[in-house]
């Protein structure tokens, strides 16, 4: 691939992407949580993963394919109350240092992640843990083939 081709990198973010929203889901799974892709929140954003751990605990996981998605897209925050634990997930090759402070960090590609930094905890209230959980099996149960 040629890095100073932008179709080049086009094609390719999409690929990025994908190993790393693969690799991220497989290492939740790993830690014991369980993954869904693709979930829309009740504020209209759509997690890239939202996994719920086994005392109902939900973290979020926005993954960024590379410097360009991650500068064009700054609504992160608007993730934060609808989660216990916010991370992102890049590739290995991702400069880390444009990242914020206080997100978790997951580098990951097709194969498994690392945490390299661990969320802040931040204890999501009774009420919303509820209707989140609820919306979350909901939505797992109606991918599920008939």
């Amino acid at each position: 691939m040629n890095a100073h081709n932008p179709a080049a990198l086009a094609v390719a973010r999409p690929e990025i992407t994908g190993q790393v929203t693969r690799g991220a889901g497989r290492l939740l799974a790993a830690l014991g949580l369980a993954p869904l892709l693709e979930v829309r929140l009740p504020n209209g954003r759509r997690a890239d993963v939202m996994a719920l751990g086994p005392k109902g605990e939900i973290t979020i996981v926005e993954v960024k394919s590379g410097i360009e998605d991650y500068r064009a897209d700054q609504k992160w925050t608007e993730y934060l109350p609808y989660c216990d634990s916010f991370y992102f997930a890049v590739s290995p090759e991702f400069p880390r240092a444009v990242l914020p402070d206080g997100p978790g960090l997951i580098i990951a590609d097709s194969f498994g992640g690392a945490i390299l930094i661990e969320s802040l905890v931040v204890p999501l209230p009774t009420a919303r843990r509820k209707a989140l959980t609820l919306a979350f099996a909901r939505g797992a149960a109606f991918r599920a083939p008939f």
